[in-house]
């Protein structure tokens, strides 16, 4: 059953709104996202997920970095990503510290299952929940890393198969 011709026409036009700024509002919220919860960071006691991860680089740096250095350090990385994807500058970079950041994020669920799992492997804890989180960032991210050179989304499907 075909759409009538008025609505066709407004569903195009949003669709085509949608494409032409989706990516954008994508990696500005995500940018807002980092930035938020980096800026946290650099306040000790007030990142829910502040002691997680102090102890996280604690174990991962063999005891090398102290807390407030590991928390400090985490705060800079996230802000500068948060800024990066903001901006729009140094992209492939700032995709690069993203992807790094989320797989130290991940490895709680490994070295601290008692933290993260209520009953593993499906029940998890608010903390669990709050790294599980992390793979809607990490989707994003793909979404933003397959515009950097360029590219765009494509609102209309006979585009696409014209071109290949």
């Amino acid at each position: 059953m075909q759409m009538p011709s008025v609505l066709a026409r407004w569903d195009r036009r949003i669709t085509r709104w949608m494409a032409e700024h989706g990516v954008l509002f994508l990696r500005v919220s995500i940018g807002i996202v980092f930035l938020w919860f980096g800026s946290l960071k650099f306040f000790p006691g007030l990142s829910p997920a502040d002691q997680l991860a102090t102890d996280t680089i604690d174990l991962l740096s063999f005891g090398l970095i102290n807390t407030d250095t590991a928390r400090i350090l985490l705060a800079l990385l996230e802000t500068a990503i948060g800024i990066g994807l903001i901006t729009g500058t140094f992209l492939r970079l700032t995709l690069l510290a993203l992807f790094g950041q989320m797989l130290g994020t991940v490895t709680p669920l490994i070295l601290f299952p008692d933290l993260t799992f209520e009953t593993f492997p499906f029940v998890l804890t608010l903390e669990g929940q709050y790294i599980i989180k992390n793979l809607v960032l990490v989707s994003a991210g793909l979404v933003i890393g397959a515009t950097v050179r360029g590219g765009d989304l494509v609102d209309d499907p006979e585009i696409l198969a014209a071109s290949a």
